[in-house]
Protein backbone atom coordinates (compact mmCIF):
# COMPACT_ATOMS: atom_id res chain seq x y z
CA UNK A 1 0.00 0.00 0.00
CA UNK A 2 1.06 3.80 -0.04
CA UNK A 3 2.26 5.81 2.54
CA UNK A 4 3.70 9.64 3.48
CA UNK A 5 6.40 9.59 5.57
CA UNK A 6 7.48 13.27 6.90
CA UNK A 7 10.54 13.07 8.41
CA UNK A 8 13.50 11.90 7.28
CA UNK A 9 16.05 11.40 10.02
CA UNK A 10 17.90 8.30 11.24
CA UNK A 11 14.35 6.79 11.98
CA UNK A 12 12.50 7.83 9.32
CA UNK A 13 14.48 7.25 6.49
CA UNK A 14 15.31 3.86 7.45
CA UNK A 15 11.62 2.93 7.89
CA UNK A 16 11.15 3.76 4.37
CA UNK A 17 13.62 1.58 3.04
CA UNK A 18 12.19 -1.38 5.35
CA UNK A 19 8.46 -0.62 3.55
CA UNK A 20 9.89 -0.28 0.14
CA UNK A 21 11.96 -3.74 0.59
CA UNK A 22 8.36 -4.96 1.49
CA UNK A 23 6.80 -3.64 -1.70
CA UNK A 24 5.35 -0.57 -0.24
CA UNK A 25 4.78 2.86 -2.15
CA UNK A 26 6.41 5.68 -0.27
CA UNK A 27 6.39 9.35 -0.72
CA UNK A 28 8.73 11.50 1.14
CA UNK A 29 8.92 14.83 2.48
CA UNK A 30 12.31 16.45 4.29
CA UNK A 31 13.02 19.83 4.95
CA UNK A 32 16.54 18.63 3.95
CA UNK A 33 16.78 18.06 0.39
CA UNK A 34 19.40 15.62 -0.05
CA UNK A 35 17.32 13.71 2.46
CA UNK A 36 14.65 13.09 -0.50
CA UNK A 37 16.96 12.96 -2.97
CA UNK A 38 18.75 9.48 -1.64
CA UNK A 39 15.28 7.95 -1.12
CA UNK A 40 14.12 9.26 -4.69
CA UNK A 41 17.24 7.24 -6.35
CA UNK A 42 16.14 4.21 -4.05
CA UNK A 43 12.73 4.34 -5.52
CA UNK A 44 10.58 6.82 -2.93
CA UNK A 45 8.32 9.66 -4.29
CA UNK A 46 10.32 12.67 -3.37
CA UNK A 47 8.23 16.15 -2.56
CA UNK A 48 8.90 19.13 -2.06
CA UNK A 49 6.55 20.27 0.24
CA UNK A 50 3.78 19.03 2.23
CA UNK A 51 1.01 20.27 -0.03
CA UNK A 52 3.36 18.13 -2.79
CA UNK A 53 3.27 15.07 -0.62
CA UNK A 54 -0.72 15.46 -0.08
CA UNK A 55 -1.28 16.06 -4.20
CA UNK A 56 1.04 13.07 -4.52
CA UNK A 57 -1.28 10.66 -2.14
CA UNK A 58 -3.74 7.95 -2.95
CA UNK A 59 -6.83 8.99 -1.21
CA UNK A 60 -8.21 7.94 1.21
CA UNK A 61 -4.28 9.20 2.66
CA UNK A 62 -2.40 7.85 5.01
CA UNK A 63 0.97 9.94 6.31
CA UNK A 64 3.48 9.21 9.09
CA UNK A 65 4.82 11.84 10.74
CA UNK A 66 8.66 10.86 12.62
CA UNK A 67 10.21 14.56 13.54
CA UNK A 68 10.86 15.62 17.13
CA UNK A 69 7.99 16.22 19.46
CA UNK A 70 8.65 19.95 19.74
CA UNK A 71 7.76 20.38 16.09
CA UNK A 72 4.70 17.62 15.53
CA UNK A 73 2.04 20.33 16.64
CA UNK A 74 3.21 22.42 13.65
CA UNK A 75 3.69 19.64 10.77
CA UNK A 76 -0.15 18.75 12.35
CA UNK A 77 -1.25 22.05 12.05
CA UNK A 78 0.59 22.75 8.18
CA UNK A 79 -0.75 19.31 6.90
CA UNK A 80 -4.77 19.80 8.67
CA UNK A 81 -4.99 22.35 6.07
CA UNK A 82 -4.10 19.78 3.28
CA UNK A 83 -5.48 16.80 3.86
CA UNK A 84 -9.35 15.99 3.14
CA UNK A 85 -11.81 13.28 5.98
CA UNK A 86 -11.19 10.22 5.74
CA UNK A 87 -7.07 10.72 5.63
CA UNK A 88 -4.76 9.29 8.39
CA UNK A 89 -1.95 10.79 10.30
CA UNK A 90 0.21 9.18 12.33
CA UNK A 91 2.66 10.71 14.59
CA UNK A 92 5.49 8.10 15.43
CA UNK A 93 8.13 10.31 17.43
CA UNK A 94 8.14 10.49 21.11
CA UNK A 95 5.03 12.64 21.52
CA UNK A 96 3.16 13.15 25.17
CA UNK A 97 0.31 11.55 25.06
CA UNK A 98 -2.03 13.97 26.67
CA UNK A 99 -1.32 15.79 23.22
CA UNK A 100 -2.37 12.91 21.30
CA UNK A 101 -5.98 13.21 22.91
CA UNK A 102 -6.32 16.85 22.50
CA UNK A 103 -4.72 16.45 18.84
CA UNK A 104 -7.21 13.40 18.14
CA UNK A 105 -10.35 15.64 19.23
CA UNK A 106 -9.47 18.33 17.31
CA UNK A 107 -8.82 16.39 14.04
CA UNK A 108 -11.87 14.34 14.49
CA UNK A 109 -13.87 17.50 14.17
CA UNK A 110 -12.78 17.89 10.14
CA UNK A 111 -13.56 13.61 10.32
CA UNK A 112 -9.49 13.12 9.48
CA UNK A 113 -8.05 10.35 11.74
CA UNK A 114 -5.21 10.63 13.95
CA UNK A 115 -2.89 7.44 15.46
CA UNK A 116 -0.33 7.74 17.71
CA UNK A 117 2.42 5.16 17.00
CA UNK A 118 4.88 4.60 20.15
CA UNK A 119 8.20 3.31 17.56
CA UNK A 120 10.92 1.51 19.23
CA UNK A 121 14.13 -0.37 17.15
CA UNK A 122 16.07 3.11 16.85
CA UNK A 123 19.24 3.27 14.32
CA UNK A 124 19.19 -0.69 13.54
CA UNK A 125 15.45 -0.87 13.15
CA UNK A 126 16.17 -1.08 9.09
CA UNK A 127 17.34 -4.93 9.54
CA UNK A 128 15.77 -6.37 13.10
CA UNK A 129 12.35 -4.06 12.53
CA UNK A 130 10.45 -1.81 14.85
CA UNK A 131 8.57 -2.80 18.27
CA UNK A 132 5.11 -0.85 16.94
CA UNK A 133 2.68 0.59 19.94
CA UNK A 134 -0.45 1.81 18.47
CA UNK A 135 -3.16 4.00 19.89
CA UNK A 136 -5.96 5.47 18.19
CA UNK A 137 -9.43 4.33 16.66
CA UNK A 138 -9.84 0.73 15.53
CA UNK A 139 -10.65 1.55 11.97
CA UNK A 140 -7.61 3.23 10.64
CA UNK A 141 -5.26 0.62 12.47
CA UNK A 142 -6.80 -2.06 10.70
CA UNK A 143 -6.18 -0.70 7.50
CA UNK A 144 -2.58 -0.02 8.21
CA UNK A 145 -2.28 -3.68 9.57
CA UNK A 146 0.08 -4.04 6.32
CA UNK A 147 2.10 -0.95 7.15
CA UNK A 148 2.42 -2.02 11.00
CA UNK A 149 3.10 -5.40 9.77
CA UNK A 150 6.01 -4.55 7.47
CA UNK A 151 7.80 -2.76 10.00
CA UNK A 152 7.79 -4.75 12.99
CA UNK A 153 10.09 -7.66 13.59
CA UNK A 154 7.89 -10.54 12.72
CA UNK A 155 8.04 -13.41 14.75
CA UNK A 156 11.63 -14.52 14.18
CA UNK A 157 13.82 -16.46 16.70
CA UNK A 158 12.18 -15.21 19.53
CA UNK A 159 10.51 -18.15 21.39
CA UNK A 160 6.65 -17.89 21.64
CA UNK A 161 5.32 -17.35 25.71
CA UNK A 162 4.52 -20.70 27.28
CA UNK A 163 1.75 -22.80 25.04
CA UNK A 164 0.96 -19.78 22.40
CA UNK A 165 -0.05 -21.71 19.19
CA UNK A 166 -1.89 -21.35 16.04
CA UNK A 167 -1.05 -18.22 14.04
CA UNK A 168 1.16 -15.51 15.66
CA UNK A 169 -0.57 -12.70 17.26
CA UNK A 170 0.06 -9.16 16.03
CA UNK A 171 1.83 -8.55 19.51
CA UNK A 172 3.96 -11.90 18.63
CA UNK A 173 4.78 -10.14 14.96
CA UNK A 174 5.71 -6.88 17.25
CA UNK A 175 3.20 -4.22 17.19
CA UNK A 176 -0.17 -3.95 19.35
CA UNK A 177 -3.25 -1.59 19.13
CA UNK A 178 -2.98 -0.49 22.98
CA UNK A 179 -6.03 1.29 22.80
CA UNK A 180 -8.09 4.44 22.22
CA UNK A 181 -5.89 7.99 21.24
CA UNK A 182 -2.75 8.38 23.53
CA UNK A 183 -2.53 4.88 24.42
CA UNK A 184 0.31 4.03 22.00
CA UNK A 185 2.85 6.41 23.58
CA UNK A 186 1.52 6.20 26.77
CA UNK A 187 3.26 2.68 26.73
CA UNK A 188 6.04 3.68 24.54
CA UNK A 189 6.31 6.56 27.10
CA UNK A 190 6.84 3.64 30.03
CA UNK A 191 8.75 1.92 27.67
CA UNK A 192 11.53 4.74 28.03
CA UNK A 193 11.05 5.20 31.45
CA UNK A 194 12.30 1.20 31.77
CA UNK A 195 14.90 1.97 29.64
CA UNK A 196 16.32 4.70 31.36
CA UNK A 197 16.41 2.42 34.83
CA UNK A 198 17.94 -0.75 32.95
CA UNK A 199 21.01 1.55 31.44
CA UNK A 200 21.46 3.25 34.76
CA UNK A 201 21.61 -0.23 36.55
CA UNK A 202 24.03 -1.42 33.73
CA UNK A 203 26.10 1.43 33.91
CA UNK A 204 26.18 1.24 38.24
CA UNK A 205 26.82 -2.48 37.95
CA UNK A 206 29.97 -2.09 35.60
CA UNK A 207 31.24 1.24 37.44
CA UNK A 208 31.48 -1.38 40.05
CA UNK A 209 33.90 -3.52 38.52
CA UNK A 210 35.75 -0.35 36.94
CA UNK A 211 36.19 0.21 41.00
CA UNK A 212 37.05 -3.44 41.88
CA UNK A 213 41.31 -2.46 41.95
CA UNK A 214 40.51 0.63 44.40
CA UNK A 215 42.63 -1.68 46.96
CA UNK A 216 45.63 -1.50 44.70
CA UNK A 217 46.05 2.38 44.85
CA UNK A 218 46.97 4.55 47.78
CA UNK A 219 44.64 6.93 48.83
CA UNK A 220 44.82 10.06 51.49
CA UNK A 221 45.04 9.75 55.39
CA UNK A 222 43.36 12.74 56.40
CA UNK A 223 39.87 13.92 57.99
CA UNK A 224 37.91 14.32 54.35
CA UNK A 225 38.52 10.86 53.05
CA UNK A 226 36.99 7.43 53.86
CA UNK A 227 39.92 5.34 54.72
CA UNK A 228 38.61 1.85 52.44
CA UNK A 229 38.38 -0.64 55.57
CA UNK A 230 39.50 -3.75 53.32
CA UNK A 231 42.00 -2.83 50.73
CA UNK A 232 43.16 -6.12 50.59
CA UNK A 233 39.69 -7.08 49.21
CA UNK A 234 39.31 -5.04 46.17
CA UNK A 235 42.93 -5.60 43.86
CA UNK A 236 40.86 -7.27 41.01
CA UNK A 237 41.56 -5.68 37.80
CA UNK A 238 38.48 -7.14 35.70
CA UNK A 239 38.33 -6.52 32.04
CA UNK A 240 35.00 -5.44 31.69
CA UNK A 241 34.22 -5.71 28.25
CA UNK A 242 35.16 -9.70 28.50
CA UNK A 243 32.69 -9.70 31.19
CA UNK A 244 30.09 -7.97 29.15
CA UNK A 245 30.92 -10.21 26.65
CA UNK A 246 30.12 -13.45 29.06
CA UNK A 247 27.43 -12.02 30.27
CA UNK A 248 25.53 -12.39 27.22
CA UNK A 249 25.49 -15.99 26.51
CA UNK A 250 23.36 -17.57 28.87
CA UNK A 251 22.95 -14.90 31.74
CA UNK A 252 19.64 -13.61 32.88
CA UNK A 253 20.93 -9.97 32.61
CA UNK A 254 21.61 -10.62 29.09
CA UNK A 255 19.64 -8.19 26.18
CA UNK A 256 20.09 -5.61 23.71
CA UNK A 257 21.44 -2.75 25.66
CA UNK A 258 24.36 -5.03 27.15
CA UNK A 259 24.62 -6.09 23.24
CA UNK A 260 25.16 -2.54 22.56
CA UNK A 261 27.88 -2.04 26.06
CA UNK A 262 30.03 -5.26 25.06
CA UNK A 263 30.52 -4.07 21.23
CA UNK A 264 31.11 0.00 22.86
CA UNK A 265 33.66 -1.33 25.61
CA UNK A 266 35.05 -3.73 22.77
CA UNK A 267 35.77 -0.62 20.47
CA UNK A 268 36.73 2.14 23.14
CA UNK A 269 37.22 0.13 26.23
CA UNK A 270 37.69 3.37 28.53
CA UNK A 271 34.75 5.07 27.39
CA UNK A 272 37.68 7.64 26.28
CA UNK A 273 34.83 9.26 23.24
CA UNK A 274 32.51 10.08 25.95
CA UNK A 275 32.09 12.67 28.13
CA UNK A 276 28.58 11.19 30.63
CA UNK A 277 26.78 14.16 29.73
CA UNK A 278 23.35 11.99 29.39
CA UNK A 279 20.39 13.74 27.86
CA UNK A 280 16.50 12.95 28.41
CA UNK A 281 13.98 13.63 25.64
CA UNK A 282 11.12 13.65 27.74
CA UNK A 283 9.62 10.50 28.00
CA UNK A 284 11.52 9.61 31.22
CA UNK A 285 10.33 12.66 33.06
CA UNK A 286 6.38 11.95 31.45
CA UNK A 287 6.80 8.39 33.42
CA UNK A 288 7.51 9.75 36.54
CA UNK A 289 4.74 12.65 36.29
CA UNK A 290 2.38 9.51 35.20
CA UNK A 291 3.61 7.63 38.53
CA UNK A 292 2.92 10.78 40.50
CA UNK A 293 -1.16 11.39 39.12
CA UNK A 294 -1.67 7.85 38.62
CA UNK A 295 -0.25 6.89 42.65
CA UNK A 296 1.45 3.99 41.03
CA UNK A 297 4.92 3.84 42.77
CA UNK A 298 8.08 4.26 40.65
CA UNK A 299 11.08 5.08 42.50
CA UNK A 300 13.85 3.21 40.19
CA UNK A 301 12.43 4.77 37.38
CA UNK A 302 12.53 8.42 38.49
CA UNK A 303 15.94 7.72 40.21
CA UNK A 304 17.49 6.98 36.82
CA UNK A 305 15.96 10.01 35.54
CA UNK A 306 17.21 12.14 38.05
CA UNK A 307 20.85 10.85 37.37
CA UNK A 308 20.74 12.06 33.96
CA UNK A 309 19.73 15.34 35.39
CA UNK A 310 23.01 14.97 37.54
CA UNK A 311 25.28 13.82 34.76
CA UNK A 312 24.55 16.74 33.42
CA UNK A 313 25.67 19.27 36.23
CA UNK A 314 22.34 19.83 37.10
CA UNK A 315 23.38 19.24 40.67
CA UNK A 316 26.06 20.80 40.46
CA UNK A 317 24.80 24.08 42.79
CA UNK A 318 23.38 21.77 45.24
CA UNK A 319 26.58 20.00 45.81
CA UNK A 320 28.49 23.59 46.27
CA UNK A 321 26.01 24.22 48.89
CA UNK A 322 26.68 20.66 50.81
CA UNK A 323 30.46 21.54 50.56
CA UNK A 324 29.52 25.69 52.20
CA UNK A 325 27.90 23.66 54.81
CA UNK A 326 30.15 21.48 55.63
CA UNK A 327 32.90 24.01 55.84
CA UNK A 328 30.86 26.42 57.62
CA UNK A 329 29.81 23.61 60.38
CA UNK A 330 33.48 21.79 60.23
CA UNK A 331 35.88 23.63 58.85
CA UNK A 332 36.06 21.04 56.05
CA UNK A 333 37.69 22.18 53.34
CA UNK A 334 37.01 20.62 49.58
CA UNK A 335 39.01 17.73 48.26
CA UNK A 336 39.68 19.02 44.30
CA UNK A 337 39.70 16.09 42.24
CA UNK A 338 42.34 15.35 40.20
CA UNK A 339 41.89 15.26 36.41
CA UNK A 340 43.81 12.28 34.50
Amino acid sequence: MQLGMVGLGRMGAAMVRRLMRAGHECVVFDRNPEAVRELEVEGASGAADLSDLVARMDKPSAIWIMVPAAVVNSVIKALGKEVAAGDILIDGGNSYYKDDITRAAQLKSSGIHYLDVGTSGGVLGLERGYCLMIGGETEPVQHLTPVFSALAPGLGKVPRTLDHQGDPTPAEQGYLHCGTCGAGHFVKMVHNGIEYALMAAYGEGFNILQHANVGKHDTDIDAETTPLRDPHAFRYDIDIGAVAEVWRRGSVISSWLLDLSAAALHDDPNLDNYQGQVSDSGEGRWTSIAAIESGAPAPVLSTALYERFTSRGESDFSNKLLSAMRYGFGGHLEKKKEHS
